[in-house]
């Protein structure tokens, strides 16, 4: 498109060039981004971002994440730890030794009971179970390693 058919040429020696009727176009006038949030766009920033601004939570010093770190497998999930060969010798030989399952060796800590679980004994592993799993213990037929917790670097 030849520039004499742009708006800029029609436009030309207006003062405004096409934005708004006072002042000039200039760049930045509000500043840049979140500019001016507690003081000249402090309303629009109350009514569309509330919250923003000011403190939450409580201060943790020293805050170091590996001590709370406990990644959970579901009890469904356990059994793609164990080969296929090893599920199914242990669904067709039930009287027999249950399968071993390391939750932990497998890269998770705590074991969650949270879906339906297939009809095979198995013997779990791990350093943590939840409340819901737990109960699965009790009342499911297969065998279970007890929890260890780690407390000080010692299992108790």
């Amino acid at each position: 498109m030849p520039s004499r058919l742009r708006k800029t040429q029609k436009l030309q020696s207006h003062m405004s060039h096409g934005h708004d009727c006072m002042g000039k176009h200039r760049k930045h006038l509000g500043g840049q981004g979140n500019a001016g949030g507690l003081h000249h766009h402090g309303i629009d920033f109350a009514k569309h971002h509330p919250g923003r601004f000011g403190k939450a939570g409580v201060r943790h010093d020293h805050l170091q994440r590996s001590q709370s770190f406990c990644p959970a497998v579901s009890l469904d999930k356990l059994w793609t730890s164990v080969s296929e060969q090893t599920r199914v010798n242990a669904a067709r030989n039930m009287t027999g030794a249950a399968p071993i399952t390391d939750a932990v060796r497998s890269g998770y800590h705590k074991v969650l009971g949270e879906r339906p679980l297939p009809k095979q004994s198995v013997v779990v592993k791990a350093a943590f179970f939840s409340r819901r799993a737990e109960k699965i213990k009790e009342c499911w037929w297969g065998l279970w390693a007890g929890s260890l917790k780690p407390h000080g670097g010692k299992f108790i």
